[in-house]
């Protein structure tokens, strides 16, 4: 048996519990200031699939107006970002952010012969591949091609359960939910007593898994001491709004200098989900969302980081462009992915979904494949080969000031 399927199978059975499932020993080991000052990446999901035409509106396509009589949102209400187009009016936070030149807005993202259920289409956005899927994610997939040995400290996940898209072939990722109770539990007692019951040898009582299965303890237990430690150091010194998203989870690891390059949030519950009475509700969200990363990028400022921390959002789909009878919008295709952060060059990229001589299903046609905004993210901002972890090749944008 695999030691790792071992340990999977463990946590299954919650005997592993809320701790670190795979972090392998000396993760942590020695001094986690960061050697160097490399970029990290902050993936916020707007999980349930967000309607873009309501977070940046067209407000110069009457189009716009004519598919969307009740929910369509009036110019003068919008925080303008030119002749054609206006944020929803609960994104001040990152409205702020373009008038710094650090959001850049990219416009059509999808991908072929979409899916409209948010379980399939989250699996190709967690794996980058669509239409397929992969046994890894394209998180972990990074993970795999930075330089060093494998080890729990490239990846970070901030949630209930591991995504997918963390999923890798050499790295364990760091999952935790409240960081105060990210502990280990009294499983070794269990497996001994398991073996005992038995009275033979099993895969798990072997000496080698046994010893392994310590030294993995051990190594969760030092993690969730590190982690601990830096969420119990840090103190906020702006406001991430109502609903911070986990952000400041984040920033506490950050502050703390962990050796981690990759984080990974969601919002909870599916919240983007807006089929009735989407205006009030989807403003509120957006405000969450928006206040949550304004604050986040804020603090890296504050903190000195702001110049190798870059947060991208995305949602596993659309919404369609014509409002529903019940004041809302269904399930959709393109949509609108964002980039913020200090290194950012702000500003819109790809190519708006014409609202006019609309699809199969009333939708619209992408014009961006997602998989060049992970490409550019990647190549661009992490400096790494995007080929090797997409399996093809998609120009990157320049974002980051090269294409």
């Amino acid at each position: 048996m695999k030691r790792r399927l071992l340990l999977q199978g463990l946590a299954g059975q919650g005997v592993l519990g809320p701790l670190l499932v795979g972090a392998l020993p000396g993760a942590w080991a020695g001094d986690i200031q960061a050697s160097e000052r490399t970029p990290i990446l902050v993936v916020l999901e707007m999980t349930g699939g967000n309607d873009g035409l309501n977070t940046v509106v067209p407000h110069g396509d009457d189009e716009y107006y004519r598919l969307r009589p009740k929910i369509g949102i009036p110019r003068r209400d919008l925080l303008p970002l030119d002749d054609h187009f206006g944020l929803n009016p609960g994104m001040s936070g990152l409205h702020r952010l373009w008038q710094q030149d650090q959001l850049a807005l990219v416009h059509g993202c999808g991908y072929d012969n979409p899916s409209y259920s948010h379980f399939t289409s989250m699996a190709y956005w967690h794996t980058g591949v669509p239409n397929g899927g992969d046994e890894f994610g394209w998180l972990g997939r990074v993970a795999d091609a930075m330089p060093g040995s494998g080890s729990g400290e490239r990846i970070v996940g901030v949630g209930s359960h591991q995504s997918l898209a963390l999923k890798s072939r050499r790295h364990s990722a760091v999952v935790f939910d409240d960081p105060l109770r990210f502990a280990r539990q009294g499983w070794p007692n269990r497996v001994e007593q398991s073996h005992g019951e038995q009275g033979g040898t099993s895969a798990a009582a072997s000496p080698s898994n046994a010893d392994f299965l310590r030294a993995t303890a051990a190594s969760a237990r030092s993690s969730s001491e590190v982690i601990r430690r830096a969420w119990q150091a840090y103190q906020p010194q702006v406001d991430y709004g109502l609903v911070p998203m986990d952000l400041p989870k984040i920033a506490a690891c950050i502050k703390a200098k962990l050796p981690t390059q990759l984080y990974h949030a969601s919002v909870r519950n599916n919240a983007f989900d807006t089929h009735v009475q989407q205006p009030a509700l989807h403003r509120r969200l957006l405000s969450y969302v928006s206040d949550a990363v304004s604050g986040f990028i804020q603090e890296m400022k504050l903190i000195g980081q702001s110049d190798r921390v870059v947060v991208l959002m995305y949602s596993e789909f659309g919404r369609r462009p014509m409002e529903n009878a019940n004041l809302g919008t269904d399930h959709g295709s393109a949509n609108l992915m964002l980039v913020a952060g200090e290194p950012v060059q702000g500003g819109h990229y790809g190519v708006p979904p014409t609202l006019r001589g609309l699809g199969e299903g009333d939708n619209v046609a992408h014009s961006v494949d997602f998989r060049q905004i992970y490409a550019t993210v990647i190549q661009g901002w992490l400096g790494l080969p995007a080929e090797a972890v997409l399996g093809a090749r998609f120009r990157p944008l320049p974002i980051f000031g090269r294409a």
